[in-house]
């Protein structure tokens, strides 16, 4: 890997780390100053490695330059006597500078407090995804405004208006009492849930799957296992089901970088490795009474691994599809049932139910209304197709349903 590659990658993946880190020595109040220190670091390693070639440890040398950047601000910033003193975690003396920690416990420790505090419910979950997409991940507010179909002014006010609104509520980077610990879960949880689903389905992208961004939010979601107070059977069946869908990614993009749908899939291409890493955290997860969302979507992601297409198997994940709805109703899992309910029970049933839905303004509603109907009405379904290309926002939702058109056509 290039200094071209290597620095958006370790971008992704370190910008985080130092950002948890020196936040949590700042305090949240000052968290613009830590996301600085990390933007410039990044910004002296594009323009160093570019002149100098690559370091030999790039990791180790962007902690180094890190460190060096917060204790030059903290000696020569006034700020830091006015603002950061009152506020450190290990109080100051004279010209003393506290130790800038980059240890990986310190690191993990500090990005579980700040997934913590971005999820806080003085926010709204559109801020929270956010932040987390910022802060996090270290996406730029570019790439945040494309993943929210807005424009580059509406996220940066957004994101200014949650920080402030953290600041407002005295948010601190610490991890919550053993009394709030299930309720603030739930919250993180639903954030890193809709944080893969962006990265599994982003329909503001041509590319509609970006890996980069469920890997992120499995690698969040893995941090929460790696606490005994939030490694709760609801966090093991959500990365279970982030471990299902992420096994078909392979498979979901074909040689030329177009969508494959799951009935087109070659099951020879999926990741027998996260197979068995999601079924290693579903039995986890089924300790204990409580049964989430996560264990029944984490159970129809399951049944969506096994290559036979049999009715038991159809009929099971209707069954999931049927409590899911029960325990929580969404208009996406409704319209996932109605495929279901095709496999199991036919596809006149199948139109029958959707058409209860009135969800004919989304595009995949027409797409699978067009599916069901290319045996029983050519016609219907071309309607369905067309009626679905309009709708479609992405370039990879058009070239999909242009190529049912055309089947249709055939």
């Amino acid at each position: 890997m290039d200094e071209r590659e290597l620095i958006p990658h370790l971008f992704r993946t370190e910008y985080s780390k130092i950002t948890a880190v020196l936040c949590r020595l700042f305090g949240f109040e000052q968290i613009e100053t830590a996301e600085d220190i990390a933007s410039d670091t990044f910004l002296s390693a594009s323009e160093l490695w570019g002149l100098k070639g690559l370091p030999e440890h790039p990791v180790a040398w962007l902690y180094t330059v890190a460190k060096n950047k917060a204790k030059n601000y903290l000696k020569h910033q006034a700020v830091f006597q006015q603002k950061i003193t009152p506020q450190l975690k290990h109080q100051v003396t004279g010209t003393d500078i506290p130790e800038i920690d980059l240890s990986p416990q310190n690191i993990h420790d500090s990005q579980l407090q700040m997934i913590f505090a971005i999820c806080h419910p003085a926010i709204t979950a559109e801020a929270q995804i956010g932040l987390a997409l910022r802060i996090l991940c270290g996406f730029g507010v570019n790439e945040i405004a494309d993943a929210f179909l807005t424009n580059r002014e509406t996220i940066a006010k957004r994101l200014q208006r949650a920080k402030d609104k953290l600041r407002t509520a005295q948010v601190a980077l610490t991890f919550p009492p053993p009394s709030e610990i299930d309720k603030r879960l739930e919250t993180v949880l639903r954030t890193l849930y809709l944080l893969f689903n962006e990265g599994y389905y982003s329909s503001s992208h041509d590319n509609t799957l970006r890996k980069e961004l469920c890997f992120e939010a499995m690698r969040l979601t893995k941090l929460l296992l790696d606490n005994p107070a939030t490694n709760q059977p609801s966090a093991n069946a959500l990365l279970a089901l982030m471990s299902f869908h992420a096994s078909r990614f392979d498979a979901r993009i074909d040689n030329t970088g177009e969508i494959v749908l799951y009935a087109d899939q070659d099951p020879n291409r999926w990741d027998q490795a996260l197979i068995q890493q999601g079924e290693h955290f579903l039995n986890i997860a089924s300790e204990g009474d409580k049964l989430s969302r996560y264990h029944l979507e984490a159970g129809i992601a399951w049944w969506h691994t096994i290559k036979a297409d049999t009715k038991e198997k159809w009929e099971c994940i209707l069954q999931l599809y049927n409590h899911l709805l029960q325990l929580e109703y969404s208009p996406m899992a409704a319209l996932n049932r109605t495929y279901a309910l095709s496999k199991a029970n036919g596809k006149e049933e199948a139109i029958a139910a959707a058409e209860k839905l009135a969800l004919d303004h989304l595009h995949l509603y027409q797409l699978l209304m067009g599916e069901l109907y290319q045996e029983l009405s050519p016609a219907k379904a071309r309607a369905h197709f067309e009626k679905a290309l309009q709708l479609a926002a992405s370039a990879a939702d058009k070239k999909i349903i242009e190529a049912r058109l055309r089947g249709c056509a055939d």
